[in-house]
């Protein structure tokens, strides 16, 4: 899946409230049951099926984590093995966006902004994209116990696991099992409402953000920082300004980046290791350029952004 077309897809899923479950749903950003907690330490489903709860995690982390727990017990009672797969903890997954200057820059240094990583490192899981990261995302305990299911077994699980709330229908709450975790961990309000909640608090912190005298006088200084490196610079907005130059990069990317299907069905292939090897010492360069510049303004922006985040919107 591209970037654009992942963050659309989260963006959409944000707007109803749907992130928590978003796991349960395989978008491909599953690991398993195996995943990171808070502190690092990896967190696995137990004998009993369900998963412990970190102790520092904050009270949205804590609920998600009940939510995978609930769906599990709910999907044993209809006959199926569902195994509860570990949320990230948001403030991890920025980790090599920017919050962590150390990580962010090792990242970099290698990947770039990691729109040609996974071409010249397929084998690479690290790298975005790759087959090797692919191929990683694909092997879910839940997508591997699906594929042992008859094609009528597989459609009464995806039944009992439940879909996502329809607009279309006037649906304003997961059905299923998914459902029924839902209103177990988050009470009688809808999904839909919550992503209203939701949708109403990331505005209020953007417009917080965004008004930060420190954070916006610090955006100037990364912006100028930016001109003199000869890098355009579209947005000083302190939730903008920070994903700005790689959003450009993903942009202006030139076509066979990634495997695309044509109108007729035809996977049309990427370019070779060749031709993106050094398209991506390009992008290593402008990345490095862009973490230096900006580096004073994240150390500023993300302690504050992680207290109060806004979907979509932060200082990769």
């Amino acid at each position: 899946m591209t970037r654009s077309r992942t963050v659309r897809r989260l963006a959409a899923a944000a707007a109803v409230g749907l992130l928590p479950l978003l796991a349960a749903c395989g978008t491909g950003t599953d690991t398993g049951s195996e995943s990171h907690a808070s502190d690092g330490e990896k967190t696995t489903a137990g004998s009993s099926g369900q998963l412990d709860i970190p102790a520092d995690a904050n009270a949205d982390l804590k609920k998600q984590y009940l939510l995978e727990n609930a769906i599990a017990a709910c999907m044993k009672k209809q006959g199926f093995t569902y195994t509860p797969v570990a949320p990230e903890d948001p403030a991890a997954s920025w980790d090599t966006y920017g919050a962590d200057y150390a990580l962010t820059k090792k990242y970099r240094q290698k990947y770039g902004f990691g729109i040609y990583a996974g071409i010249v490192y397929p084998d690479d899981a690290g790298a975005s994209g790759s087959a090797a990261a692919q191929q990683n995302s694909n092997k879910t305990p839940n997508a591997d116990y699906v594929d042992t299911l008859t094609p009528e077994q597989k459609a009464a699980y995806d039944k009992a696991l439940g879909a996502i709330p329809d607009p279309k229908t006037g649906e304003k709450n997961w059905t299923g099992c998914q459902g029924e975790a839902d209103k177990k961990v988050y009470g009688s309000s809808s999904a839909q409402e919550r992503g209203t909640e939701t949708t109403n608090r990331n505005q209020a912190n953007a417009k917080a953000l965004n008004g930060d005298p420190k954070l916006v006088a610090l955006a100037q200084s990364y912006a100028s920082c930016l001109r003199k490196e000869g890098i355009s610079v579209t947005t000083t907005q302190p939730t903008g300004i920070g994903e700005m130059v790689r959003f450009q990069a993903l942009d202006s990317a030139p076509a066979g980046t990634i495997p695309t299907v044509d109108e007729d069905g035809n996977t049309q292939e990427p370019m070779s290791k060749e031709e993106a090897l050094p398209l991506l010492t390009k992008d290593i360069e402008l990345a490095m350029r862009d973490l230096e510049c900006g580096k004073e303004f994240r150390t500023a922006y993300f302690p504050k952004f992680l207290k109060a985040p806004t979907s979509g919107g932060g200082a990769g």
